[in-house]
């Protein structure tokens, strides 16, 4: 029987049900003259009706069901002589009661038995079981197709996705921006298609690869591509498929799925985020969870136990490498790991290049521009940018993407919503005077960012903004840069305070604080950069992982505690002089771009580095505008 009809029965049965009794109900249903037996709630016995006849209490007999049964209507002395129904079952063979009752002179009706067919009272009684039993039945067909809840006995089977051919629609030109992770993986890819190249030298085919790497960086993106390009069996799994609520479970379905890898052997099984099952064990306080352990045992023991595995690849994909067991990360098991960053501005013009497609893109946009203003953004980053600059395209009925969408669209990707402008008022001057306060600092000290936009156009949690546009990919920052950094992002309290003075700072720099706290400490703590010395006092900061950081002692003495905070408080107030002393110097020049700013509410760095210019010097950096 097709799927198609199997769910037309299912449907259809509930229905023939339901009107096979409606038609019982209309055929059984008497006739409105006709008083129905169950009308009497009370049953008498025999002779007490013979009694209640004798004393001449009964006015009505209604007999039925060929003479077995009656309904009476009498008076009862004990009920204060009120009427009442009853109900009495006669003897089979009374011929005398007929004479007794016409003699008496009550009310004598006689009903004749129902005229449904008995065939019917037995289908009655046999097709709501029967039809029950069948859609129970193919209720739990359909839930194992569909596996829902109705496989009960299924709970140790595998439910990775299995493809002979995975047909992803991604290859590996499709993916861009991580060179070197693509070259380790073709490899693999290679090992699959032709492994007599590499057993010719000795060589043989790792049992695993790691890729490691941020949120959005394209981890399964080359799995994709993997699952495109090799044209052997895959299996794609998550890892949170393995746990279950029943102990035993989840290392039942690794045994399945690896009995089901080695069947098509050689074939690649892709486990992602596998984190959430390969995580340390015995971290938990008062023990670990025995379910997630035995599982991850399970994997343990099929990627490289007594039997091992041969022809099966296992590739898996985590961003929390630092949690996982160290026994899952050994070679054996994982020969390779495979780091998959953030790209660098070459790779996120390749990035670029490839989401472009198929996008309507002016041809004055420079894709290269985009790249050198989107430092740290992730391919996931890239993909939405070009996205929502389309998205704006469509709304604003534009023919194709400009610089202005893409430029709307950078500033929504990284700090939300567009709000409304503000009224000129004290409030949008003072705004103003606080984002000029950033841009100044910054463009007048050496080692700072180059400015790339001011605005005062709120967006998300912020009422105006202040870009600053790397002029190079930094993998070292120096210690002038970050103390640069720290005065330019101090630059806002400092314009408040020359401007409006100390009495009326207010809340708009708490964003900015937390953040040179942070760089500040990190100065002292981390990169040895104070006068405490050389030294690393904290390791690097991480989400805390349960039983392993939570009763972490602290690294250094109290005494050594005060001096960072010394240090930190020194370093800060520094900087902030150096701002305030900056401002002061240019007050003239401060105040003839807040003017302006607060005129047009968008001012662009070349813009303000021409005012600036007409004042004072502005060091030497090299500047790229965006």
């Amino acid at each position: 029987m097709k799927p198609t009809w199997r769910n037309v029965l299912l449907w259809t049965l509930p229905l023939v049900v339901v009107a096979f009794f409606l038609w019982q109900t209309l055929l059984a249903r008497p006739a409105q003259s006709r008083p129905s037996i169950n009308a009497a709630n009370t049953r008498i016995s025999y002779g007490r009706f013979l009694e209640y006849l004798d004393n001449h209490l009964v006015r009505k007999v209604d007999i039925f069901d060929g003479g077995r049964s009656a309904v009476i209507i009498a008076t009862d002395p004990q009920l204060e002589n009120r009427e009442q129904r009853a109900r009495v079952d006669l003897p089979l063979y009374a011929p005398e009661l007929m004479d007794k009752l016409q003699q008496s002179g009550v009310d004598l009706a006689v009903f004749p038995p129902s005229n449904t067919p008995a065939i019917w009272n037995f289908l009655s009684n046999l097709i709501f079981p029967a039809a029950l039993l069948t859609g129970v039945f193919f209720l739990f067909r359909r839930s194992n197709q569909m596996g829902g809840p109705g496989q009960a006995m299924d709970f140790g089977k595998s439910k990775a996705r299995f493809m002979m051919e995975a047909k992803t629609g991604v290859m590996f030109d499709d993916v861009a921006g991580i060179e070197e992770a693509k070259e380790e993986l073709q490899e693999v890819v290679t090992f699959l298609k032709k492994p007599e190249r590499f057993t010719a030298v000795g060589a043989k085919i790792p049992k695993g690869v790691l890729l490691v790497g941020p949120p959005g960086t394209g981890k399964t993106l080359l799995a994709k591509a993997i699952a495109g390009e090799a044209g052997v069996p895959f299996f794609s799994v998550s890892g949170s498929e393995f746990v279950e609520m029943f102990v035993g479970v989840g290392a039942s379905r690794v045994r399945d799925l690896f009995k089901k890898a080695k069947e098509n052997a050689p074939c690649i099984i892709f486990i992602d985020e596998i984190d959430a099952v390969g995580r340390q064990r015995g971290a938990g306080i008062g023990g670990g969870n025995d379910e997630r352990e035995q599982t991850l045992n399970q994997i343990l023991t099929e990627m490289d136990g007594f039997e091992g595995n041969v022809g099966v690849i296992v590739i898996a994909a985590t961003n929390r490498v630092d949690v996982l067991d160290s026994a899952l990360l050994r070679p054996g098991r994982f020969d390779r790991q495979i780091s998959v960053d953030p790209p660098d501005i070459k790779g996120r013009l390749q990035v670029l290049h490839v989401h472009a497609r198929g996008k309507k893109i002016d041809p004055s946009v420079s894709l290269e521009a985009i790249a050198r203003r989107t430092p740290g953004f992730t391919g996931a980053d890239l993909s939405n940018l070009l996205n929502e600059a389309a998205i704006l395209t469509a709304r604003r009925r534009k023919e194709a993407i400009t610089l202005t969408e893409i430029d709307d669209a950078v500033d929504r990707v990284i700090a939300g919503l567009e709000g409304k402008a503000l009224v000129d008022s004290k409030n949008k001057r003072l705004i103003a005077y606080h984002e000029v306060g950033h841009a100044l600092v910054g463009t007048l000290i050496k080692d700072h960012d180059p400015v790339q936009k001011v605005t005062l156009i709120p967006r998300g949690q912020a009422a105006g903004l202040t870009w600053f546009t790397p002029s190079e990919e930094q993998m070292l920052i120096s210690r002038a840069q970050i103390l640069a950094r720290i005065s330019g992002a101090l630059g806002g309290r400092a314009a408040e305070e020359v401007v409006f003075g100390s009495a009326e700072i207010t809340t708009g720099a708490g964003n900015d604080l937390q953040q040179v706290s942070s760089m500040a400490r990190q100065m002292v703590t981390r990169f040895g950069m104070s006068d405490i010395g050389p030294l690393s006092l904290e390791g690097r900061s991480s989400e805390v992982f349960l039983g392993r950081d939570l009763m972490s002692r602290s690294e250094y003495s109290e005494e050594i505690a005060t001096r960072v905070d010394q240090q930190v408080r020194v370093i800060v107030q520094h900087c902030y002089e150096q701002a305030v002393q900056l401002l002061r110097e240019n007050r003239v020049a401060m105040d003839r771009i807040v003017d302006l700013l607060v005129e047009k509410e968008t001012m662009t760095g070349d813009e303000f580095r021409d005012i600036v210019a007409e004042y004072t010097k502005i060091p030497e950096k090299e500047v790229h505008s965006a």
